[in-house]
């Protein structure tokens, strides 16, 4: 700033600064459509869900929600809406696609269950988008279900689970977020994940946190070496973990030649005990 700068102007600018944070977030507003408002994911990392909600289930009867989950195994939930006719079949399609990568199958280490947020689903639609996505999946399974809503319980565990969307009367559509649910074997919310593609690697670590380590060696070695990033919403390399585990093995590595050497050095030492010997 020099001395020839007019008062006025310092003044204006200094507004200008002031006035800039108000304005932003005033565009950010308005770009948000009215459709969009209140439409979202909330974490509520922790929190348990009330698993003495029911659903109607395939068979056309109301079932509690405790009833698929099983000692041992976390779950993936989805609440989508069976007529979607987009986003609830990429959410489907990519989680399917990742699962099929799994070394683990669903109704043995986790299990799935899909609830339609739409009350206008019937449990035939249900039965026929299963009988799709269990073809899709390309494993003989029992573990996922697909159930649709019963009494009004689907938006109680929606508002539990953070999961925030609207009916939009004009076009007899829902507006959603784009995301899957990873919850213990007790009903705890231990992992989001979102979008329509789901890395396999994510959903893996995802469900070893959620099954609390009850998983295999190397699912444990895999946690060791990851670790969820929220900014990333994904597994990102735990670098201080393949720091340590990079010394450990170095070190190990140290050792082991050194051992070598010592051995070599004994066996020289001993053969020329014995040459002396026989001289």
């Amino acid at each position: 700033m020099t001395r020839s700068t007019p008062a006025f102007a310092v003044l204006a600018a200094a507004a200008a600064l002031a006035a800039a944070p108000a304005l932003r977030a005033q565009t950010a507003d308005e770009r948000t459509p009215r459709e969009l408002e209140g439409v979202g994911i909330q974490e509520h990392l922790g929190a348990r869900l009330d698993l003495s909600l029911t659903f109607i289930a395939e068979d056309g009867y109301p079932h509690p929600l405790r009833e698929y989950f099983q000692k041992g195994r976390p779950v993936i939930l989805n609440l989508v809406y069976y007529t979607c006719p987009m986003l609830c079949t990429l959410v489907l399609n990519g989680q399917t696609e990742a699962l099929r990568h799994l070394p683990q199958t669903i109704g043995q280490e986790f299990d799935v269950v899909t609830i339609s947020i739409d009350p206008r689903d019937d449990f035939g639609v249900a039965r026929t988008k299963k009988a799709a996505y269990l073809e899709s999946y390309e494993r003989p399974t029992g573990g996922w279900h697909f159930l649709i809503d019963h009494e009004g319980n689907v938006k109680k565990l929606a508002g539990q689970i953070g999961f925030h969307y609207r009916f939009d009367p004009q076009i007899q559509q829902f507006a959603h977020a784009a995301g899957i649910f990873v919850l213990s074997p007790e009903g705890m919310i231990s992992r989001y994940l979102y979008g329509v593609k789901f890395k396999p690697l994510d959903i893996r670590l995802a469900l070893t946190e959620a099954a609390g380590e009850r998983y295999g060696v190397s699912d444990k070695i895999l946690l060791y070496c990851f670790h969820y990033d929220p900014v990333a919403r994904s597994y990102v390399p735990f670098a201080q973990n393949f720091m340590r585990t990079g010394g450990l093995l170095a070190l190990l590595g140290f050792g082991f030649v050194l051992f070598r050497l010592w051995r070599r050095e004994r066996r020289l030492s001993f053969a020329k005990r014995h040459m002396v010997t026989a001289k």
